[in-house]
């Protein structure tokens, strides 16, 4: 039961900064990590030094006791049993669905009675049994990326490495995805990461979520406690939605404010410092004992309507609502809970 261990890792690639800087990260055995942060933040470049595609400039990863790599030696793809799933899915439009799943076997010498019946045991999983003999360009896009998978699978890997492969694919397939992503994952134990941009996808599918920002590793924690306990005004603004007030605090080291204590920092009678405090849409409801506001912007979301609400000092809360009201209409808020960054 081997860690994935990412240790002070950086990338440069000469172009005066960092792709990637000082990394450190530790992936459990059988975890399921999302590597999550805008474009160009440099997860795509941790994910491809873990593969073996690019070398480390310095720092090391290591799997267990094993070293794969650091800044004078890089193992090779092939010696390091991992698995990747791209984007595009890779696979060869000439061959049937099951010689896809079953190339990794064939590269490793692995034939008759074993190959067949791991080819089938991994298209069994991931339920394209009865497709075995169809080409990719007879699936859709949705079973095409279940293809990818099973031929993860097949091999057995240590590890298993997703780059945003759900990028390609309409709203109602990622959501069938995510599910077959969870059950792979159940049902092969291996350690996966998933890089991704959307972070809808790594809170419903991580075990563990790890934020990056500019080549750097900002948070690293559950999906419950990084939407509840954000580190900073970066991650509270990448995950969920919500509001990032700036506020008149107590002096204290508190953190969790409920009402009693916001109720004096949004009115202004607070003397402390200003704090960037989060505020979560559905933590702000509509009361007559509130603050003041005023209904800028309403969307309807089908069972609600988000609001976009103007404070009287400029600052904008967003909140949920059951009932429909008009912009331009004048409220009062309350704030059950929130959160100092």
């Amino acid at each position: 039961m081997a860690e994935l261990i990412l240790n002070h890792l950086a990338k440069d690639f000469g172009t005066g900064r960092a792709a990637v800087a000082d990394f450190s990260l530790k992936v459990r055995h059988g975890g399921f990590l999302a590597l999550l942060g805008p474009s160009g933040c440099g997860k795509t470049t941790v994910l491809r030094m873990i593969a073996g595609f690019e070398a480390p400039t310095d720092g090391s990863i290591h799997l267990g006791e094993r070293l794969l790599a650091d800044a004078s030696r890089s193992l090779p793809p092939e010696r390091r049993n991992m698995a990747m799933v791209f984007q595009s899915y890779a696979l060869w439009p000439h061959m049937s669905v099951a010689d896809n799943v079953g190339y990794p076997l064939k590269v490793r010498g692995v034939s008759d009675e074993t190959y067949r019946r791991r080819v089938r045991e991994a298209l069994a999983t991931v339920r394209l049994a009865d497709h075995a003999e169809r080409r990719p360009a007879d699936l859709s896009g949705g079973q095409r990326q279940r293809v990818a998978l099973a031929r993860c699978l097949v091999s057995s890997p240590d590890v298993v490495l997703l780059d945003e492969p759900l990028a390609n694919l309409d709203r109602h397939l990622k959501q069938e995805m995510e599910e077959t992503f969870r059950e792979f994952h159940q049902r092969s134990g291996a350690t996966m990461v998933y890089v991704t941009h959307d972070q809808s996808e790594a809170m419903a599918l991580a075990t563990d979520v790890a934020v990056m920002s500019e080549g750097r590793l900002l948070q690293a924690a559950s999906p419950a406690e990084i939407y509840a306990r954000p580190e900073g005004r970066l991650v509270g603004g990448l995950i969920g939605r919500g509001a990032i007030l700036s506020l008149s605090s107590p002096a204290s080291d508190t953190r969790i404010f409920d009402w009693s204590a916001l109720a004096p920092m949004f009115s202004g009678e607070e003397n402390g410092p200003k704090v960037d405090v989060l505020v979560r849409q559905e933590d702000v409801l509509i009361a007559g004992e509130g603050v003041p506001a005023r209904v800028e912007s309403i969307l309807y979301e089908g069972e609600r309507y988000a609001l976009k609400l103007l404070l009287d000092d400029g600052q904008v809360l967003r909140a949920f609502n059951r009932e429909r009201l008009q912009v331009g209409e004048s409220v009062r808020v309350i704030a059950r809970a929130a959160w100092r960054l």
